[in-house]
């Protein structure tokens, strides 16, 4: 019996609607809810302090190296003392109730307690299984998580290991390219599949002439032409990064094995539409402008 060679890009295509589902909660009114029963109202607060939660009490110069595009000054404004409003633990468990309202509201009751939704949480569980720690700081902060008792929740926490997996690597990766945060931004939304110039503006705390002097620096390198596209050099850089991303996240996929890729990606696409016919995502989050 011969076992399917794993495809070099299945790996990138099983996390896309992984990553998905997990960013459904930053999005939800839920998770807002949640935290501001706390004491975190700021938006953006609530943003930090959901995703950092897992790492501790840092402070902002650890998020803002972890997440890496946003500007530390943004950061600084609320790391770290949104933790003098509300324990990384708090904040842990109303991230965990907000997400399992989330995932209620957007795929049903009957998709959550479906054979379906719990074979995507084995699956998922399955690959992580065989994702490593090293140099690796979002992901090894939620692998010490515990795994929930739902299936739902527990798929959801094996989608964000996997999508934080990916994207430490994808740092290094980015930053061995010589991009920094927001040059980062500024390429992949002229790929027209990262946000908009106006979400990364309104969330990432950079200003319209902070991404006017990235643009004018990619532009000097050659990545950028005169009206802000991608060059030939700028898509062959693009996908370069995402190719050497998918070798540093090949482990956990080739562990699952190409047939339980395929079925995980399956599963977790026909999740993340539902999410997204129901109203998961703002209309205008993606695009060139």
């Amino acid at each position: 019996m011969t076992t399917a060679a794993l495809e070099p890009r299945a790996g990138r295509r099983c996390n896309h609607p992984l990553n998905s589902l997990h960013a459904t909660h930053y999005f939800a009114p839920e998770l807002g809810r949640e935290l501001g029963a706390l004491g975190i109202a700021h938006p953006q607060a609530v943003n930090f302090a959901a995703r950092a939660a897992a790492l501790g009490a840092v402070g902002a110069g650890a998020v803002t190296a972890t997440f890496y595009n946003y500007k530390h000054d943004l950061v600084a404004r609320h790391v770290p003392a949104v933790w003098s409003i509300a324990t990384p633990a708090d904040v842990l468990a109303a991230r965990a109730r907000a997400v399992d309202a989330t995932l209620r509201r957007l795929l049903g009751e009957e998709v959550l307690a479906s054979a379906e939704m719990a074979e995507a949480a084995r699956l998922a569980l399955r690959a992580v299984e065989a994702c490593g720690r090293s140099a690796r700081p979002l992901y090894s902060a939620h692998a010490d998580l515990s795994v929930p008792d739902e299936p739902h929740l527990a798929f959801w926490h094996g989608a964000t290991l996997l999508r934080e997996h990916r994207g430490d690597g994808h740092l290094a990766v980015l930053m061995s390219a010589g991009l920094d945060g927001l040059e980062a931004l500024v390429t992949h939304t002229a790929t027209g599949k990262g946000m908009t110039p106006k979400w990364v503006v309104t969330t990432r705390g950079w200003t319209l002439d902070d991404w006017s002097a990235a643009t004018a620096r990619l532009r000097d390198r050659g990545l950028l032409d005169g009206a802000g596209e991608l060059t030939e050099r700028g898509v062959a850089l693009r996908e370069d990064i995402e190719q050497e991303t998918d070798r540093l996240d090949r482990a956990p996929y080739e562990h699952l094995g190409a047939e339980g890729v395929t079925r995980l990606t399956a599963l977790g696409a026909t999740f993340a539409r539902t999410a997204v016919a129901a109203g998961a995502f703002p209309a205008d989050l993606l695009g060139k402008a």
